[in-house]
């Protein structure tokens, strides 16, 4: 066992983020011991060094996870609450509902466990290349305790208050995010209509007063139709649904993510969900009939 500045740290879930952080970590000299609930996603990182563990909660101080929905982590916390013990850290990259990962925070604090909600603003590839920004909500002593992890885990780091505020950070990050991608496969396939070539029309918008981001990272795939996968498009629509379901609950309409919503279900009606994010474009340029 380790103390909270040791380095060794758990990992639980190995999705495409998952096994990006857990590269991160190896790279700088940490012990990862993780753990998935498909056992053999595991196998070229412990190739590369990490540890197989049923129970990383058992076995360290600090544990990440990155799984899909709060309601996974619920039910993997459960699965491993034996555990769970006081003066342990744990950070949730996972994009959760925001009031269930502040109770869930509030849970784990009455067994003295300190949970830090953690989600990373950016694609797996690039949290791979250290570039993507982390949001952390819950109590600033474990926040600092944390200190040497967050310059592994992304450029940027914000501390934005008590656990549960990340979460909605979060999602009001996803909502431009995934609203300027669908601006600009838009963009690129009227600009294609129009006959002018992507390639070219991606450069000028680079290049203009339209410029976002997200044409640095999808962009080019967009033009060259490579929809390997950062981020799956039916992850996002996830994220979309939930921004959505709270908005409902504020009596806010939010009428460009309703929009954003039906395009994106389109897309996975068309077979698309599994592919990159960025395949939007596919739906845009060839609407459902």
């Amino acid at each position: 066992m380790t103390t909270a500045s040791g380095k060794h740290i758990g990992m639980i879930g190995l999705g495409l983020m998952g096994t990006a952080l857990t590269e991160r970590l190896l790279e700088h000299g940490y012990r990862v011991r993780v753990w998935n609930r498909t056992r053999e996603k595991a196998g070229p990182l412990i190739a590369r060094g990490a540890e197989w563990s049923d129970n990383p909660l058992a076995a360290c101080d600090r544990v990440i996870i990155s799984l899909y929905t709060s309601d996974v982590v619920e039910a993997v916390l459960e699965q491993m609450r034996d555990g769970l013990r006081a003066g342990q850290i744990v950070l949730d990259t996972t994009t959760g509902e925001p009031e269930q990962t502040a109770a869930m925070g509030a849970r784990l604090a009455a067994q003295g466990v300190r949970y830090l909600d953690a989600p990373i603003s950016g694609s797996s590839e690039q949290t791979r290349r250290g570039e993507a920004t982390v949001i952390v909500g819950g109590e600033r002593e474990a926040f600092e305790a944390c200190g040497d992890l967050w310059p592994v885990l992304g450029k940027k780091v914000f501390h934005v208050g008590p656990c549960g505020n990340a979460a909605k950070m979060k999602l009001v990050s996803n909502l431009v995010l995934g609203l300027n991608r669908a601006a600009l496969a838009e963009g690129l396939a009227y600009a294609e209509a129009m006959g002018v070539e992507p390639a070219a029309a991606l450069e000028v918008l680079i290049g203009s007063m339209a410029y976002s981001r997200v044409m640095d990272v999808k962009g080019r795939k967009m033009v060259d139709g490579d929809f390997a996968v950062q981020a799956r498009l039916s992850q996002h629509l996830k994220d979309v649904r939930l921004i959505l379901e709270g908005a409902a609950a504020s009596g806010l309409p939010l009428p460009l993510s309703e929009t954003h919503r039906r395009l994106l279900e389109q897309a996975e009606a068309a077979g698309l969900g599994g592919l990159d994010n960025s395949a939007i474009i596919k739906i845009i340029r060839k609407p459902a009939s």
